[in-house]
This record gives C-alpha cells, structure tokens and sequence, in this order.
C-alpha cells in the first residue's frame, strides 16, 4: 500500500553504544566497591600519570578501595557515596569530573526524551501527545533535578541543596531567553527589505547590525506573552518578603503552588486547542517532500546525474532542467510555468495544494522578490536543496540515483507520519506497533537515566562547591542548564540556520515555550518541596533575575515580529548582567 513507512532501530542501538561506555564504568564501580578520587594515603597512592606522586601536598590521586561485602555503603573523608557504590570525591578536579559525568548522562537523558517525544508526535500529531505531554517531557529533567536537591538529607541539609534547584530553575530559563535565543537571531539572519522583514535564505549583508536579522509570525509573538504572563506567579510568592509579613510565607507559597500548577494545566490546554509549534512541523514536513519529489522527477527525466562524481551539484544538469520547465523560452520561470511543472510531478497520491506549493517554490527560488525565477536563481536554489538532501542522507555516497532515492523515500515516511489529522487523511503505516515501540523505549530509557542520574549530579555540584567555596547556586546557574538543555539547543539553532521566517518562528516559539515550562512546572515542583519540607524562602535576588530576565525580553519580542542583528547584543549582555545582580544582591547588600 503506498505510504507505509518503514521502521529501523539502527538510531536507538547507536545512542545506546554512546552511553555503554559509562555505564560499564558504573558497574564495574559497583563490583570493585567503587573508585574514589581523594585524600591518598602512601600504601594506596595510584598515579593519575598526570600528576607526581609524593607524601607532601595534595594531588587528586585515584584511590581504589575495596568495600567489604557486608557494608552497604562507602563513607570516605568527607565523601559519601550515592547509591552505595557511584564514585564520589573532595577534591575540585574530581568533582570537575564527577559534574562533567554525570551531566553527559544527563544531556544523554534528556536526547533520548527529545527523540522519543518527537515519534510520538510524528504518529499521533497535535492534540493531548503533542499540548500536554510533550511539553511535560521536555522539562523533566529539569524537575527531577529540583525534586532531588530538596528531597535527601535533613532539613537543614536539604535547605542548602535546594539552592543548586533554584541554581537550576534560575540558569535555565536564563539560558534559554538570553544565550540560546541570543544564537538563534546570529544563526538564522537573513537580509533585511526595505520594509524591515528577513528576506527568506538571502544573507549577504553577513554582520550587518541594521541590514540583517530573522522574522517571525504573529504567533510567536503570542508565545512571548504567554512567557511574560506565567512569571506571575514569582510575584506572588514574594509578596511576604515585600510587603514585610513573614509569618503568611507558609501560606503564600502554598497558594503559589497552587497557582503554579494551574497555570500549567492552562498552558497545556492551550497548547491542545491551538497547537502552534506542531503545525509549522507538519507543514515544514509536506514543503520538504515537495522538494525530494522535484529532485526526483529530475532523475527520472533522464537529465543526468545530479550530483558530480565529487559529490557536488552538477550544473549543467540543473541548466537542462531549468530549460524543460521554460515552456517559452524566455530565460525566466513563471508561476504558470512552476504550477505546471509541479503538476506534471507525481507526488504518490499525496493530496496537495499546488497553490501553496508554488508560493513556497517562489519564496525559495526568487531572492531578487521580481516574481520571476531567473536561471541563476534556479541553478541557487536547487543546489541549495541538493545540499539539504545530502545532509539528510548522509550515507548514500556521491550518486545521485541512490541518495535521491533514499532522500524522497526518508521525506515521504516522515511526510505520512506528521501528516496533518486535520484536513488530511493519513495514509496506513506498515508497522506502527514498532514506531510506538521505539518511542515508549527512548521515553522510558530517558526517564530512568534522568532518575538515576539527577541525584549524584547534584551531589557532585555541592561537592564542587564545597571544595572550590563557589557559592552552589552559580556552580548549577552555569553548569546545569547546559546538560538539560544541550539537545533542545542544538535542535533550535539547527532549524534557525535554515534562515526560513517558518523555522525561525518555530524555533523562537520553543525557547518561549521552555521558559514558561520553567516558570510553571519546575517551579511548582520546586514550591512543593519548600512548603511540604518546611524550607524557608529565601530566593529574593533569585527571583528578580528571573523576573527581570523574563519581563525584558517578554515585552521585547510580543510586539514586534523583526529583530535586527543587534538584538542579539541585549540577549547576551542579560547572562552575565544576571550572574552578576546576583552576587550584588546576595553577597553585598545580604538579601539572602
């Protein structure tokens, strides 16, 4: 039947091998009784081959000892093991390391989330998947890594670690609002019109402060308000500290709390009802397909090979095909001309709007904006897609016959698999068994290195902090939010770098997005553990980094679809302007 996608686990099995190493340690840790980086003593001193060896001063030496069978766990000079048996250490490079450990797990953990909240959404489209659980997926870690820094540990102990979650919940939407978008406007620039709008895929202006930036829909600019409203609850929980009524602390967190949790439920409908981000994936998904089958039909036209035997567009083919579609020979393509042209392709009974196909056509094809393609013009813009496609299919070598095959072949899978339930029918998929296999697989793989993990991860950072007398809370503002939120940065610049105005739209709306998870989610977990552990609040320089990182950059991008280059600059100045607010207020002025 047409339109069966096939199913390879090859990716899981690769992601797997990437994490076997560490995790062989893990176990062998556990046989050996562990391996511990501390103060060495002289019969048990092992060389790191880094460091010399010698009784006098203090080297971070690796030493291996034995537990005895009957111990449950390993108490060091000042280093408790987690679990029994993970490695812990008191020395600054051995936590360094420990932090880097774990935080790779972590990164792995939250990939494997990523990808298997991306099949689900791909077999079941916008709706409950994609407005309720993928945004709760995407800030789990995040929360488990809160949920454990308050959780062990006596009160008091549990009062200090829940500084590294407030370090967390701080430095991730920090990051997301200031550095990642930030990189998003310098990646994704594109040249600005006159009428101050990204032209789509033309950047030469390069660094242009005023003549380059990225546009985005209207829509992502309601993604921004929505950002800015849900830091509403901060205000709330603050209210004590500022009106000077410490005795309803208690109170107001749990009212906070409860307001937290609404507003996630709110944003979670909202996102079911007007799902946004998951349509302009379906659309991007259709308008790549439409590509392949062009790349194809010039295969089939026995045009030549589209590729040289070094791998690079072969020109003088594009030029064939640029003539067979100039029914009038005039060296100019119209849109009468690429209408026929696509209708004329085949596209496997795929029902599409050929009206919309030609206005993406020409959006790609005509940069000069004269509403005609110019031979250059087309010669650019199937280069452009020849390159794409090799990205995409990496492996099917320099001839053009395999690789656009295996090119048309992945776009119609994923073509069928987010086809859009709404105004289309989808076609059968072979074995959706497997996808939904697959999928529940990298969901519960991640889930369960994010558990496991997020525990000595934040006993690593305190460890550090310990030893190097860093303040926690700027250890986990720094270090964490890169480890929970690698792989959605890596995903957002990829599609910024596309320097279309619908993948930059998209991009900006996930950052917005994860900002308010941030605001919501992470911080009802976090006000849970304050109210029912009895903590005291305490955050007050916190929140106002929060609060005015979000308020900033909120109101700068709800009314207003263009940003220049320089917008960037205010991104970036906003991290370190951050950090530093924070040690003022804290260290000098004693708000906390």
């Amino acid at each position: 039947m047409a339109g069966r996608a096939s199913v390879r686990f090859s990716p899981l099995y690769l992601r797997l091998l990437s994490i076997l190493p560490i995790l062989l340690i893990f176990l062998a840790g556990k046989c050996s009784g562990g391996r511990i980086i501390s103060m060495p003593s002289e019969d048990q001193l092992v060389s790191d081959g880094v460091h010399p060896g010698g009784s006098s001063g203090y080297s971070p030496f690796l030493l291996l000892r034995r537990i005895a069978r009957s111990s449950r766990f390993s108490v060091t000079e000042g280093c408790e093991q987690t679990y029994g048996f993970l490695p812990c250490s008191t020395s600054v490079l051995g936590n360094l390391f420990l932090v880097l450990t774990y935080g790779f797990l972590m990164f792995k953990a939250a990939t494997f989330l990523s990808g298997g909240s991306e099949l689900l959404l791909e077999m079941l489209g916008p709706g409950i998947i994609g407005g309720l659980f993928l945004p709760i997926l995407g800030a789990l870690p995040d929360a488990l890594l809160i949920l454990v820094s308050g959780l062990s540990g006596s009160k008091e102990e549990a009062q200090n670690q829940v500084l590294i979650g407030m370090g967390l919940l701080a430095g991730s939407t920090v990051f997301l609002l200031t550095l990642l978008w930030g990189s998003c406007v310098v990646v994704g620039k594109c040249d600005l019109s006159d009428n101050s709008t990204a032209v789509d895929s033309q950047d030469t202006r390069r660094f242009s402060l005023l003549g380059s930036g990225v546009s985005t829909d209207l829509q992502t600019s309601y993604a921004a308000r929505i950002m800015a409203i849900s830091i509403f609850p901060f205000i709330i929980v603050q209210l004590p500290k500022i009106f000077g009524f410490p005795s309803g602390q208690h109170v107001i967190v749990l009212i906070t709390l409860i307001v937290s949790v609404g507003l996630v439920l709110a944003y979670c409908l909202y996102q079911i009802f007007q799902p946004w981000i998951q349509r302009r994936r379906l659309a991007y998904a259709k308008h790549k397909h439409v590509i392949s089958g062009i790349l194809k039909h010039a295969q089939m036209q026995a045009l030549g090979r589209l590729l040289t035997s070094d791998g690079e567009p072969n020109l003088p083919v594009i030029e064939k095909l640029f003539h067979a579609v100039d029914l009038d020979d005039d060296g100019n393509l119209s849109r009468s001309e690429l209408r026929a042209f696509i209708i004329g392709i085949q596209f496997e009974e795929i029902d599409l709007d050929k009206d919309d196909a030609v206005n993406k056509l020409m959006a790609d094809f005509d940069t000069s904006r004269n509403f005609t393609v110019e031979k250059k013009e087309f010669i650019q813009g199937i280069s452009k897609w020849i390159h794409e496609a090799k990205r995409t299919v990496p492996t099917s070598g320099a001839y053009s016959k395999k690789f656009v095959q295996d090119f048309h072949k992945k776009t119609k899978e994923q073509h069928d698999m987010l086809i859009d339930k709404s105004d289309e029918v989808a076609d059968e998929i072979e074995n959706p068994t497997m996808v939904y296999v697959k999928a529940v697989s990298l969901l519960l793989l991640g889930t369960i290195i994010a558990a496991a993990v997020a525990d000595p991860l934040v006993d690593a950072v305190d460890n550090f902090s310990t030893a190097t007398n860093i303040p926690s809370f700027f250890v986990s503002f720094i270090a964490m939010p890169l480890a929970t939120n690698s792989s959605e940065a890596v995903s957002a610049l990829i599609f910024a770098a596309r320097k279309k105005k619908r993948t930059s739209s998209l991009t900006f709306s996930e950052v917005y997005g994860g900002a308010t998870m941030n605001n919501t989610l992470c911080l009802a977990v976090f006000l849970a553990l304050v109210y029912f552990r009895h903590l005291a609040w305490d955050f007050s320089a916190e929140v106002l980094v929060i609060f005015l990182v979000c308020i900033i950059m909120g109101l700068f991008t709800s009314f207003r679809t263009t940003f220049p280059l320089w917008t960037c600059f205010i991104a970036y100045l906003l991290y370190p302007a951050s950090l530093a607010l924070v040690y003022v207020l804290d260290f000098k002025f004693g708000w906390s």
